[in-house]
C-alpha cells in the first residue's frame, strides 16, 4: 500500500480539472484513500517545495512555426510524461502534436508502466501562425511527484506567448535566450489577489547585441503592465560609453490618475538600446535599468532598479548599423557620435570640437541676423566708440547670448523642455518684432515728433540703453537674441542635449554648449571691434548710418514675422520695406556727386525689387527670392506629399500600416519658425533625386509649430531637441544611424534615403 499523499493545491484549478476530466477525480480520490489508510510514517509537508518551484515552467516562441516549453525540475522531483498536455486557446495558431522526448521507464502502482522526467524537460509544440497573429495562448496541463512519496494534484497553467514578427525587422529575439523568453513566476493561489514579488512580476533580461547595441527584454507577468515613460537606463563602469535613446516598439495607450497619459506594455517587449561610443576594444560594462509597473487591479510597485553585467564587443571605426549594408552610413548619427565623444576619453578635445562647430554655425541663416543686431547696438551709440568700447559691448552681447544658449540646452537635456522653442509662440515673436520696430523708429528720430515730454524721455532712455549706452541693455539684447533669433537645432546642440539627458552631467554638457555659443559669437567679436574702429564721428555720416540701421531693424522685424505670417503677406511687407528704403535713398542729401549717384542707383534697385515683391504678393507668391515665379510661368518645383500627424498615437498607427504594407517610412519634424526646416523644404525635398529615392516611402510630418503638449511628447519620445529632425523607419523600427538633425543638401540626403531602402 502506498504512502504517497497529495499536496494541497489551488482549489479552483483542481475543481476546473475535475470538471474537465471526470476520470481524474477517481484517481485523486484513490490516492487520497490509500494515503489515509497507510500505516507508513507521516510526511512533513513543509519539506516540500511549492509546485512552481518544484516544476518551473517557461515558454518562448523562437519562430512563428513553433513554441518551445521547458520545465526546470528540482532535485528529488519528477514529472509524468503521459500527464503533460497542451491546448491552444482561440484562433490564429494551428498546432500539431506536442513533441516530447523519451522519458525514464517507471512503474507506478496507480498509472502502471509510465515514463518520467527529471532535471530538465524541453518540449516543442509545432504549428503555423496566421499573418496577423502576434501571440498564442496555451493551456498547459502537467502533474508530478516528489521522491518523498507525495504527489501534487494535476496543474493547469494558461500562458500567452509572443510570436516573432511575420515580417523582417519585427521584435528582436534575444540570441541564445531560449527558455528565457516568457517566465512563469511563482503564482499566487488562485483568487488570493496577492501581488507577486517584483522580480517575479517584471522579468528583465539584457544581452549585448553588437558593439553598439544592447537588447533588452521585459516580461510582465499575466495581469501586470510596464510604463514606457517611467523607465531610464544608464551605463556604469565603462568610461566613454553612454546609453542612447531606447527604441521602444508601439505599446498600449493608458491613462493613469497619477502619471497622466502614457504608453504601457502588458506582454513581453523587446527594446534595442543604442550605445554611444567611439571605436575601441571589447569593454565590460554594467547596465543599470530603472523602471516601474503596476498590477491591473490597481496595485503599483515603486521604481525598480536592476543591474546586469555585460561585455560590449569591439567597436570598429567603420562599423555599420544593425541591418544596414556595409556601404551604408556609420552606425552613429552625427548627434550620437558627438555625444559619444563627450563621454569618451578625449573629452577635452571634444570641447574644442564644439567650439569649432560653433564657428561653422556662425555663418548659418539662424545666426547671421545677430550681426545687424549687434551692429545696430554699436551704431546706436551715436558717437565714435573706439575699438576697446565696441569690443566690450560685443563681448557682453556674445557672453550673454552664450550663457542663455547654455541654460536653454541644459534645461532641454535635464527636463526635455527647449526654452528656445517655447519662445517661438506667435505673441512672443510679434513682441520681439515690435521691439525691432521701436528701435528702427528711434533710429529714424521719430520719437521727437509731437510726443509728450514724459513719454519721449522714457522712450529715449529705453532706446539709449538698448542701443548701446548700457552694458545691461546690450546683455539683455544678447539674451533675447539667443532665445528668439537662434532656435535652430544643429547636431552639436542636439549632441550636447543628448549627452546631458543620458548622463545627467549638466556641468560638462553645459561647458560644451557654452563653447558652442562662444564659437558662434567669435565672428561677432571681430565684427564689433571692426565696427567700433570704423564708426564715423557725429555729423551727417552718423545720421545716415543710423537711418540705414533703422531699415536693418525693420528688416529683422519682417524676418521675425515671417515665422507666423503667410507667404503673400510676408512678400508684401518686404515690398513695402524696400520701397520705403528706395524713397529714402532718392531723398538722401549729400554734397559728393559720386555718393549722390550711388544713392540714386541704390534707390532704383530697391524700387524695382520692392515692386517685384508687391506684384508677387498680389499673385499669391511666397518666395522672397523668386517673387515673380508664378507670374512669369516659371516651372514650379514639386513638393513632397507629406501626411501630417500630431501625436504618438498617430505615429504608431502609421508605423503599423507601413510595416504591414512592407514600406519604409520617413518621419520629419517641422515648424514654421524653423529656418532650416524651410531650407529642407525648398532645396532638399524638391530635388528630383531626393524624390526618386523617397518614391517608395511613407512620408510623415509632425508640425510642432504650436509646441503644445502633444508636440513636446512626440519630440521627447525620440529625444528630439527641436526641428528639423528626419527619422527613417523600416519594419516599425528606427534606423538610428541614419537620423538627420539639421539641414542637409539634396545629394547627401538622397544617399541617406537609399541606404534606408537598402537596409530592408
Amino acid at each position: 500500500m502506498s504512502s504517497r499523499r497529495q499536496v494541497p493545491g489551488p482549489e479552483t484549478e483542481s475543481m476546473v480539472l475535475q470538471r474537465l476530466r471526470p476520470w481524474a477525480l477517481a484517481i485523486v480520490g484513490a490516492m487520497a484513500l490509500f494515503a489515509g489508510t497507510s500505516h507508513a510514517q507521516a510526511i512533513d509537508e513543509s519539506q516540500l517545495l511549492p509546485v512552481d518551484e518544484a516544476f518551473a515552467l517557461q515558454a518562448v516562441a523562437p519562430q512563428r512555426d513553433r513554441v518551445e516549453l521547458s520545465w526546470a525540475i528540482a532535485d528529488g522531483y519528477y514529472l509524468y510524461r503521459h500527464r503533460i498536455a497542451v491546448e491552444v486557446q482561440g484562433a490564429g495558431f494551428s498546432a500539431g502534436n506536442l513533441q516530447l522526448p523519451d522519458g525514464e521507464p517507471h512503474h507506478d502502482e496507480f498509472f502502471g508502466d509510465v515514463e518520467t522526467y527529471r532535471g530538465t524537460l524541453r518540449a516543442t509544440l509545432p504549428g503555423s501562425a496566421d499573418p496577423g497573429t502576434g501571440a498564442v495562448t496555451l493551456k498547459i496541463r502537467y502533474q508530478g511527484c516528489a521522491d518523498l512519496g507525495v504527489c501534487y494534484p494535476p496543474q493547469m497553467r494558461t500562458l500567452t506567448v509572443a510570436l516573432p514578427a511575420a515580417t523582417r525587422g519585427g521584435p528582436i529575439g534575444l540570441p541564445g535566450a531560449a527558455g528565457n523568453g516568457l517566465r512563469l513566476p511563482g503564482l499566487s493561489p488562485a483568487g488570493s489577489g496577492d501581488p507577486l514579488p517584483e522580480a517575479q512580476a517584471f522579468g528583465f533580461e539584457a544581452i549585448a547585441g553588437d558593439a553598439h547595441t544592447l537588447l533588452l527584454r521585459f516580461t510582465p507577468a499575466p495581469g501586470y503592465y510596464l510604463y514606457r515613460e517611467r523607465s531610464s537606463f544608464r551605463i556604469e563602469g565603462a568610461p566613454g560609453i553612454a546609453a542612447g535613446q531606447p527604441q521602444w516598439p508601439p505599446g498600449v495607450d493608458h491613462h493613469d490618475e497619477y502619471f497622466g497619459d502614457g504608453v504601457v506594455y502588458f506582454d513581453q517587449v523587446d527594446v534595442p538600446l543604442p550605445l554611444l561610443r567611439k571605436a575601441g576594444p571589447a569593454t565590460d560594462l554594467r547596465l543599470v535599468a530603472t523602471f516601474q509597473g503596476c498590477q491591473t487591479d490597481g496595485i503599483c510597485y515603486p521604481p525598480m532598479t536592476r543591474e546586469i553585467a555585460l561585455t560590449a564587443g569591439v567597436a570598429e571605426a567603420a562599423s555599420t548599423a544593425p541591418g544596414i549594408a556595409a556601404s551604408a552610413a556609420p552606425t552613429e548619427a552625427e548627434d550620437t557620435r558627438l555625444a559619444a565623444a563627450l563621454a569618451g576619453k578625449s573629452r577635452w578635445v571634444a570641447l574644442l570640437g564644439f567650439f569649432g562647430a560653433g564657428l561653422l554655425l556662425a555663418f548659418t541663416p539662424c545666426v547671421l541676423p545677430m550681426i545687424p543686431i549687434l551692429s545696430g547696438l554699436i551704431a546706436g551709440q551715436g558717437t565714435r566708440l573706439g575699438t576697446s568700447r565696441a569690443l566690450v559691448l560685443s563681448l557682453v552681447y556674445v557672453v550673454a547670448n552664450a550663457l542663455v544658449f547654455t541654460v536653454a540646452g541644459v534645461v532641454a537635456g535635464m527636463v526635455g523642455a527647449n526654452l528656445q522653442i517655447i519662445f517661438q509662440k506667435p505673441w512672443i515673436v510679434a513682441a520681439f518684432a515690435a521691439l525691432f520696430v521701436a528701435l528702427a523708429l528711434s533710429s529714424f528720430g521719430l520719437y521727437e515728433l509731437q510726443l509728450p515730454a514724459g513719454l519721449r524721455a522714457r522712450l529715449g532712455m529705453l532706446s539709449d540703453r538698448q542701443r548701446g549706452g548700457s552694458l545691461a541693455g546690450v546683455a539683455a539684447m544678447g539674451a533675447l537674441s539667443a532665445l528668439i533669433v537662434g532656435p535652430c537645432v544643429a547636431p552639436p546642440l542636439a549632441a550636447a542635449v543628448l549627452y546631458i539627458g543620458q548622463t545627467q552631467d549638466p556641468v560638462f554638457g553645459g561647458a560644451a554648449l557654452f563653447l558652442l555659443g562662444m564659437g558662434m559669437g567669435l565672428p561677432l567679436l571681430a565684427f564689433g571691434a571692426a565696427a567700433g574702429r570704423g564708426m564715423p564721428t557725429s555729423g551727417p555720416w552718423m545720421t545716415a548710418v543710423q537711418r540705414v540701421f533703422g531699415f536693418v531693424f525693420l528688416g529683422l522685424a519682417v524676418w521675425m514675422l515671417g515665422r507666423i505670417l503667410p507667404g503673400p503677406a510676408l512678400l508684401a511687407l518686404w515690398g513695402l520695406l524696400l520701397l520705403a528704403a528706395a524713397a529714402w535713398a532718392f531723398t538722401a542729401t549729400t554734397h559728393a556727386p559720386c555718393t549722390r549717384m550711388a544713392a540714386i542707383f541704390a534707390g532704383l534697385v530697391l524700387a524695382v525689387a520692392g515692386a517685384a515683391q508687391l506684384l508677387g504678393a498680389l499673385a499669391g507668391g511666397n518666395d522672397p527670392l523668386q517673387p515673380l515665379a508664378g507670374i512669369l510661368g516659371a516651372p514650379q518645383k514639386q513638393a513632397l506629399a507629406f501626411r501630417t500627424i500630431k501625436s504618438s498615437d498617430d505615429l504608431d498607427r502609421e508605423l503599423g500600416a507601413a510595416r504591414a504594407a512592407g514600406k519604409p517610412l520617413m518621419f520629419d519634424f517641422y515648424a514654421d519658425w524653423c529656418v532650416s526646416c524651410k531650407e529642407m523644404e525648398k532645396y532638399t525635398f524638391t530635388d528630383p533625386a531626393v524624390q526618386a529615392a523617397l518614391a517608395d516611402f511613407v512620408l510623415l510630418k509632425a508640425d510642432v509649430t504650436a509646441n503644445d503638449e502633444a508636440d513636446q511628447a512626440l519630440m521627447q519620445r525620440f529625444g528630439i531637441v527641436g526641428p528639423p529632425g528626419t527619422l527613417f523607419f523600416v519594419d516599425g523600427a528606427e534606423l538610428r544611424g541614419l537620423r538627420l538633425v539639421g539641414f542637409e543638401k539634396a545629394a547627401a540626403f538622397a544617399q541617406r534615403a537609399r541606404q534606408a531602402t537598402e537596409s530592408r
